[in-house]
């Protein structure tokens, strides 16, 4: 990181308190891999010695993925931004030092046009009115952007005017999606979605790969360190070429599909989300992989079926939400056995308690951790360890 530039201010936004988003922004930079770098050291190095963190050299403006909820205060005003960390209180924000410029620009283009098509936002105590939230999706290989427009009913009046006029405005808008949440949820999207200009998904290139996002679709929010992240664990891999790879909590497929182009033999994916497998299966042809397949289901029971086959993959990419693994998924990878697994985490503290358990119940060593700082500014770490079976 000696190219990291020292030009953060501490606390230089000025509704960071307020927003409780960037938890670390009352530190420089610097202080922040150092934080996370001790925080990590002491979680895993019990297990075994962590890599330096590698950081950003421009750690600003990363987010591809952007939400704003929308209300209107008791005077009138149409309020637009994020909701406070722990509530429902909007904090107004029309740009974040951590979101994709773009993004921000056509909230606050949208947030305007409002009045002019008479269109209202939803009030939640109410349960009536139109927009609730807006999502913009940037492929920042591509610069194709999209705009979903959640909205508490079907009804949209001069819609195709409005399209016209926000992709006017903004050209890179590829597509445009009405999601449609009637329901009192914390949920932002809903089910039920049309789509009103365009193919209803973006594309973007990530490790020499196509890949399509979807409204509902998961991809990593910070494709740069992304792209550091998933660099760092193909080579942990270390594919030969004939491998059976077995990607289990694979999204949109995106770390089995670059596995599958750069090295490996056959690879296997596993996700629950039907939406999500839907995607990467297109994103494999868009690729013309022919050595990788999906399947949709729960992670943990596949790995229990997986176990009981005679043949068995060598290699196991795992890639959990926050909450980590669970004991079903884990003894059934030890079952299983491959040579090799790499775990991908968002979280170094169920980090922890997964290493834990495998620690105990098998002979796999773990050899590799590698800490990325995927969210500068914030708390979380994304860190990357390697566990190779120790043969009698």
């Amino acid at each position: 990181m000696s190219n990291t530039k020292e030009n953060i201010k501490r606390g230089s936004c000025p509704v960071y308190k307020k927003c409780g988003g960037c938890q670390l922004q009352n530190l420089t930079y610097t202080e922040q891999l150092n934080f996370k770098q001790k925080k990590v050291e002491k979680l895993l190095s019990k297990f075994c010695k962590a890599d330096k963190i590698i950081g950003m050299n421009t750690p600003y403006h990363y987010r591809n993925k952007v939400q704003a909820a929308f209300r209107t205060d008791k005077n009138g005003k149409i309020i637009s931004g994020v909701y406070q960390s722990g509530t429902h209180h909007i904090v107004g924000i029309d740009e974040c030092m951590t979101e994709d410029v773009t993004a921000d620009k056509i909230i606050v283009a949208v947030r305007k046009m409002l009045k002019s098509f008479k269109l209202t936002t939803y009030d939640e105590d109410k349960q009536r009115g139109f927009l609730r939230h807006i999502l913009v999706k940037r492929g920042f290989a591509t610069n194709e952007v999209m705009l979903v427009l959640v909205t508490g009913t079907p009804v949209f009046p001069s819609k195709n005017n409005f399209v016209k006029a926000i992709t006017k405005q903004f050209p890179e808008i590829k597509t445009v999606v009405q999601n449609i949440n009637p329901y009192r949820t914390n949920l932002v999207l809903g089910d039920v979605q049309k789509v009103l200009y365009g193919k209803g998904y973006i594309e973007d290139i990530l490790c020499g790969c196509k890949f399509r996002i979807s409204p509902k679709s998961f991809y990593q929010i910070n494709p740069v360190q992304t792209e550091v992240l998933y660099n760092k664990a193909i080579e942990f891999a270390n594919l030969k070429g004939k491998e059976t790879v077995l990607d289990t909590y694979c999204g949109i497929g995106t770390i089995g599909i670059v596995a599958a182009k750069h090295g490996a033999g056959e690879v296997i994916g596993v996700e629950l989300n039907k939406d999500a497998v839907k995607d990467a299966v297109q994103n494999a042809r868009a690729n013309n992989l022919k050595n990788i397949r999906f399947y949709q289901g729960d992670a943990g029971e596949f790995m229990e079926a997986v176990a009981e086959e005679s043949e068995k993959p060598d290699v196991v990419f795992m890639d959990p939400p926050r909450a980590g693994s669970d004991e079903k998924f884990l003894s059934s990878l030890i079952k299983m056995s491959p040579k090799t697994v790499v775990y991908i985490s968002c979280n170094p503290e169920t980090l922890a308690r997964d290493l834990a358990y495998i620690d105990k119940n098998s002979t796999y060593k773990i050899l590799k951790i590698q800490p990325v700082d995927m969210f500068p500014h914030t708390a979380h770490i994304e860190t990357v360890c390697l566990l190779s079976r120790k043969d009698k």
